[in-house]
């Protein structure tokens, strides 16, 4: 009787076993995740012969190029020392780009004879900051760049001859400038200039005429200029004057005056558009609902659309660069499983030609569905995100990993629907992964965003807690295996949700995180004053809002933090200050928090260096797996 019954127990444990084995994911090498795209920033050349791409070579992304005549792929660069970081074709059909050397804080412009492949640099500056602003149609040796060389907190245009090398100053920034809008021949005529809470629009008839104000905001109002309509003076711009969200509308520039509405949509901002130069309009508006969506204004671009659409299906698409003839376009295609694809499509033929995988090492059917979900906060306030879960038959009573986003600059102020590695990453080892888009996040109308003012550390930490408990009271957490994981602002979440949730979390991991509100503010770069005024606006003043800062920074509340705290950050970060983040990690460590510190001397916020990205997520693995599964 024993013997069978023995028998018995050993044929269940083979076939729980079995079953385990049935559902569990293979594990995918954390190289597959995160190493450098195989091939990345795709662009065309104004004539169409060319595409252009970064590819890495010696941990360094450089430069190549390929004929469409015959295919073939030649190597524009090759540095060792520091990654092409931006780059553009010039109207004559050269290269400028960028390189940012990171050890010496130095940025160089180089110039690419596509003919020779030979480069020159053209531009040397230590502690500088430098952007691509346009090109010129008209002289077609010349592009417009925006460098605080002669001021460090600000920004003036220069015009930069490519074949001499020559710097022209073009429009000497008098304080309060901050962005500059082209029209399609690279002139500057509008430009938007703030004091930190009130913003104005300024317009110029043509380069030898004054600015003159035309709109005046306060910043919770925003008009965003994107291109002339090509008729009269009229501009097309993105604003949220007068209603809750974001629509596209026309402006005369002359009086400032909205003409009318093209496009707008009730639940959504409109985020971004697509606009044909040629045609001097606007092809179609995008906004983010729980997925990607698009409204079309141009009959011809929606039938190229529906191509794109027919061929590859299920995914989203994106247009990456058109030629000057609008008549050869390279798109990416990609989905929340799929990091994507580039592909050359050619209008006259209707050809569409694979260009080249981002990462081919993953096959989308072995990662996970990113689902959008909602909930209510406690005060009532509906609040959206996105789900994770990691496949296999097991929905409930999972590890879990909440990933706050970064708030409130940038284009890291909300969570979309989208291939991201980290997601991806976790989600394969196990873990369902919740983004939540609090309030505050960008997309969701004025009213949703202003509800995030000066609420760091109140109602938007609550969002992430309110969404953590909906989580437990579903069933989908393990209530005893839940991790906060963030960066920047979002790195500030992770430690405050572990400091005033004492047993929600069981560990926390931080990137580049923000761990004093006041020297965060207060020490920001110098580039970053005119939004200083804004900030105060909508995190808080650190003299008039002295207690508050206090209250919630990480930095003066280590006794708090009694979970293990994992910590990522570069030593060239202009908004870290490393050594109070080094006297930070020595307070934990006194009090005996279990504390793991990687300082990165050759890296900004974000690990650019492939070496230094597999060693964080490789610790990252270590650490959850440990604190989540090991110690339980």
């Amino acid at each position: 009787m024993r013997s069978r019954f023995r028998v018995y127990i050993f044929l269940l444990f083979i076939a729980a076993f079995s079953a385990a084995c049935r559902h569990k994911t293979a594990q995918i090498p954390v190289t597959d995740f995160f190493k450098t795209p195989q091939k990345s920033v795709f662009r065309i050349s104004p004539d169409g012969k060319y595409i252009s791409y970064l590819k890495p070579y010696k941990d360094k992304q450089n430069l190549f190029i390929q004929s469409l005549a015959d295919g073939k792929e030649r190597m524009a660069t090759s540095f060792s020392d520091a990654s092409v970081r931006d780059y553009y074709w010039t109207f004559n059909d050269d290269i400028v780009f960028i390189q940012d050397l990171i050890t010496d804080d130095q940025y160089k412009m180089f110039t690419l004879d596509v003919s020779t492949l030979k480069t020159r640099v053209i531009l040397s500056e230590n502690k500088v900051r430098i952007r691509m602003l346009s090109r010129n149609r008209l002289e077609p040796d010349v592009v417009n760049i925006a460098m605080n060389k002669r001021d460090s907190s600000n920004f003036d245009v220069y015009r930069v001859n490519t074949k001499t090398g020559t710097l022209t100053p073009y429009l000497i920034n008098p304080g309060n400038f901050t962005e500059w809008y082209p029209d399609p021949d690279g002139k500057i005529r509008l430009v938007k200039a703030s004091d930190g809470v009130n913003e104005t629009i300024l317009y110029r008839q043509d380069d030898k005429a004054p600015f003159k104000p035309i709109i005046v905001n306060n910043f919770k109002d925003r008009v965003d200029p994107i291109a002339f309509a090509g008729e009269k003076d009229y501009f097309y711009a993105l604003s949220n004057v007068n209603r809750d969200k974001m629509a596209l509308v026309e402006i005369d520039a002359a009086t400032g005056k909205e003409e009318k509405v093209i496009y707008a949509n009730n639940d959504a901002d409109i985020l971004q558009v697509e606009y044909s130069k040629n045609k001097h309009r606007i092809e179609f508006a995008s906004w983010e609902g729980a997925y990607p969506q698009k409204h079309f204004l141009d009959t011809c671009m929606q039938h190229i659309y529906n191509i794109f659409l027919s061929k590859l299906k299920g995914n989203e698409i994106k247009i990456v660069d058109r030629d000057s003839a609008e008549n050869k376009f390279i798109i990416s295609s990609y989905t929340d499983r799929n990091p994507g694809e580039f592909y050359l499509f050619e209008r006259n033929s209707g050809k569409l030609t694979k260009l080249g995988d981002v990462n081919a090492s993953l096959k989308p059917d072995e990662l996970c569905a990113m689902q959008p979900i909602s909930y209510r906060a406690s005060d009532g306030m509906l609040i959206n995100g996105y789900l994770t879960l990691p496949n296999g038959d097991v929905k409930t009573n999972l590890p879990v990993v909440v990933m706050p986003h970064d708030w409130p600059l940038g284009p890291n102020s909300r969570n979309s629907w989208g291939y991201n590695p980290e997601v991806q990453f976790l989600a394969n080892r196990g873990y369902a992964v919740f983004q939540v888009n609090y309030r505050g996040s960008t997309g969701y109308g004025k009213i949703f965003r202003i509800a995030g003012f000066k609420q760091i550390g109140g109602k938007i930490q609550q969002d992430i807690t309110d969404g953590v408990k909906w989580l437990i009271k579903n069933k989908t957490a393990d209530p005893k295996k839940i991790a906060i994981f963030g960066g920047g602002v979002g790195g500030f979440s992770a430690l405050y949700g572990a400091s005033f949730n004492p047993g929600l979390y069981n560990c926390v991991i931080v990137q580049y995180g923000v761990i004093n509100f006041f020297t965060y503010i207060k020490d920001a770069p110098p580039y970053l004053k005119p939004s200083l005024q804004m900030m105060y606006e909508m995190v808080g003043n650190p003299e008039t809002d002295a207690d508050q800062l206090r209250a919630i920074s990480p930095v003066f509340n280590t006794d708090k933090i009694n979970v293990p705290v994992l910590i990522f950050q570069g030593a060239k970060d202009a908004r870290a200050n490393i050594s109070e983040l080094n006297q930070f990690v020595i307070e934990l460590h006194k009090r005996n928090v279990p504390v793991e510190y990687f300082l990165k001397d050759n890296e900004r916020a974000f690990f650019r260096s492939e070496h230094n990205r597999m060693q964080m997520y490789t610790e990252i693995a270590k650490f959850l797996d440990y604190n989540m599964r090991v110690k339980q």
